[in-house]
């Protein structure tokens, strides 16, 4: 009788645990405030100067490009890399002539903002990037920062 005791006094602490926890969850709303006082937080520390569209991405083009800007449907070739806030790169590449409009709200939106052969950062919030789920080195709600050399751009 003891061990049912244990056993239910654990499994209640255990869902107790998981209902706080979706208690603490932020709406998309808060979630965003908070990025962007992060992203904001971030760009005064290193002595950045971003703009922001309406969604709360910030971005940097550093070199404008000549050629054309791509729209969503555009195939794109695109270097980039990929970093936390921390510094800590999750991911670099090439991207060979994909569709825009299957990557990340965060891509899609931000480099349509820079020309064939522009150069520049983007600094996405967790909502228009992977949200509240985790993926392989990037932990859920993280703020995505990406370096961008946009090569080519076919409408």
């Amino acid at each position: 009788m003891m061990k049912k005791a244990i056993f239910f006094l654990v499994f209640s602490l255990i869902l107790i645990s998981a209902c706080d926890d979706d208690d603490n969850s932020l709406s998309y709303e808060e979630q965003l405030a908070v990025d962007i006082e992060k992203i904001e937080n971030y760009l005064l520390e290193n002595n950045l100067s971003a703009e922001s569209t309406e969604s709360g991405l910030h971005y940097i083009i550093e070199v404008e490009g000549t050629g054309n800007y791509p729209d969503s449907s555009s195939y794109i070739r695109v270097n980039y890399t990929g970093k936390l806030l921390n510094g800590e790169v999750f991911d670099e590449s090439t991207i060979n002539d994909y569709p825009l409009n299957t990557f990340i709200q965060g891509w899609q939106e931000g480099l349509q903002l820079f020309r064939q052969g522009g150069q520049g950062v983007l600094f996405i919030p967790s909502g228009l990037g992977y949200g509240s789920v985790s993926k392989p080195d990037i932990p859920a709600n993280s703020v995505l920062i990406f370096d961008i050399d946009l090569i080519n751009v076919v409408n």
